[in-house]
């Protein structure tokens, strides 16, 4: 195979035309030309330095199909989630399911499953089962060590996992969310040598200066490109971009590429920005991925221009995976693989009964996985606690999946709900069923939906019910990817039909049981202050 484009050499910081030859998977040559004219660019694929592919909602084949379109051709995986509900065998699954389609998942072993033991989850990976993982040549890396306080405070168990990964070798991805100063040098010191938790400027240049890498992350959730793109101006060598989570919907729209755009668009030198999407991750992680060199696997894109990169083609080893827009990798037939447990609830098992009618208040920020703690007044009727939609201070329930227990129930502000409830059972880490609404009745059904259907996203309204099934995992759909993201679609505009003013409700629902990011969470046990690292109560003294 013979390619004419305009070469995008990163390295030597230069563009000019050339004649790129292929065989047998592999580059064979790239000899320069004198063609001249209207012909493409020619750069290595994008890379997500960090993401959770099952945030996707797809599993790993379905995932590729949609990337490859946006000149992805590889992804940092860490399946974290999966594991929180199947253990080991949701790692296995991942791996299995990726390796069906041409397209690089670079897989992690998940160093914190369960992420703490505040909350229950499904599985468990120990540090044999590190040593297990470690072994395989299909896991890369130590998966983020969420366990910020345990790598600091020195636990054992912590440092075991960290050992056995250096000991193979592997590089530890790190997840420490505000953490400066001391603290922070601690924690570098450990072992962990990339964040993409940054939440300021200031916080990402003090992890640099201790050696880290930063992946810039705009997922559909968090996102930090604005405050943090400015950090490649510097240490162009220190940045990565990625994705962490991104719901099915958006990867349809875009991925890598837009933070490649957004950064052209900012002014950003091109071979800076280029060095931080495609180059940067294959060092760090010593991938097997094309960096377009001659006798590299043949992993490369050719784009329309080098400000929006607009994808013509996608090629992994030499084959044609996608093409102006559309993807060349067929669908598979997609097994399933679950842990769902819990029976039926009843409005009554959400009914707060009432201490005083002021309480602590889970603040949801659009964009962003913190979440404040202030103070809100409820209503109070015949002695129970109940939303109070004149101040958009909602109920908010997780409901324990694996085993019946009584639902945890607290309350949220900023979902803007006027009507209904919205549920899911993608509820960062374990994975739980996470549902707000305006009244016991909704939010019942709105769990009963996904109960029945052993998982899924659902809102309801007096006229309406929609649900989404997830029956992977509960967390992933075994279907067409660009037919689950439609159906996201449908089910997001509900929701913001209901009165929601976020931009993506379903993706900050899920966030809301994450305990390891502050301030205030929500687990199945009760209410949990991320500060202090300990469950709290409700109501505030009178």
């Amino acid at each position: 195979m013979i390619i004419i484009a305009r070469y995008v050499d990163i390295h030597q910081r230069r563009i000019y035309p050339v004649e790129l030859e292929v065989l047998k998977g592999e580059i064979a040559s790239i000899r320069p030309t004198f063609v001249r004219g209207d012909i493409p660019y020619l750069m290595p694929g994008f890379i997500d330095a960090h993401v959770h592919v099952e945030s996707s909602m797809l599993v790993p084949s379905e995932f590729a199909r949609l990337a490859v379109t946006h000149g992805t051709v590889a992804t940092i995986s860490d399946p974290h989630e999966i594991a929180n509900v199947c253990g080991m065998a949701g790692v296995e699954y991942m791996i299995e399911n990726g390796n069906q389609v041409p397209f690089k998942f670079y897989f992690g072993a998940p160093s914190s499953v369960p992420a703490t033991p505040f909350e229950t989850a499904g599985g468990e990976i120990d540090a044999s089962d590190i040593e297990t993982l470690m072994s395989r040549p299909e896991i890369h890396y130590l998966a983020e060590m969420m366990n910020w306080p345990g790598t600091v405070n020195q636990d054992p168990l912590v440092l075991e996992k960290i050992r056995i990964s250096q000991k193979y070798g592997k590089p530890i991805d790190g997840h420490a969310p505000g953490l400066k100063g001391e603290l922070a040098e601690k924690y570098v010191k450990a072992g962990p040598s990339t964040d993409h938790e940054c939440f300021t400027y200031e916080e990402a240049l003090g992890k640099i200066k201790l050696g880290m890498k930063i992946s810039i992350r705009e997922g559909s959730a968090a996102k930090n490109f604005e405050a943090l793109i400015d950090l490649i101006d510097d240490y162009p060598e220190m940045i990565m971009f990625c994705s962490d989570d991104k719901h099915p919907d958006n990867l349809a729209v875009s991925h890598i590429n837009q933070l490649a755009a957004r950064a052209i668009a900012k002014g950003k030198d091109v071979f800076d920005v280029l060095r931080a999407a495609c180059i940067n991750p294959i060092q760090h992680y010593s991938l097997n991925v094309g960096q377009l060199k001659a006798g590299d696997p043949a992993d490369f894109i050719l784009v329309k221009d080098l400000e929006k990169f607009e994808v013509l083609a996608s090629y992994i080893q030499g084959q044609k995976v996608a093409e102006n827009g559309k993807t060349l990798i067929p669908s598979i037939k997609n097994e399933l693989i679950n842990n769902f447990h819990t029976s039926l609830k009843k409005p009554e098992d959400f009914q707060i009964p009432a201490s005083g009618n002021k309480v602590r208040v889970i603040e949801a920020l659009d964009g962003q996985l913190i979440t404040p703690e202030i103070a809100g007044e409820i209503i109070l009727r015949e002695g129970l606690a109940e939303s109070n939609l004149e101040k958009d201070i909602l109920k908010i329930t997780v409901v324990n999946r694996y085993e019946d227990a009584p639902p945890a129930v607290a309350f949220i502000k900023n979902f803007g709900l006027k009507a209904g409830a919205i549920a899911s059972s993608v509820g960062h880490d374990s994975h739980n069923i996470i549902a707000v609404g305006v009244d016991d009745e909704s939010i019942c059904r709105a769990v009963n939906l996904l109960i029945d259907a052993k998982g899924g996203i659902s809102a309801v309204s007096k006229k309406k019910e929609e649900i989404l099934p997830l029956p992977v995992g509960g967390i992933m759909s075994p279907d067409d990817g660009y037919q689950v993201a439609e159906a996201y679609t449908q089910i997001d505009r509900m929701a913001k039909e209901m009165g929601s003013t976020l931009n993506s409700p379903f993706m900050t629902l899920s966030f809301m049981a994450l305990l390891v990011i502050p301030d205030l969470k929500l687990s199945d046990k009760g209410l949990f202050n991320g500060q202090k690292f300990k469950f709290i109560e409700l109501f505030l003294n009178q």
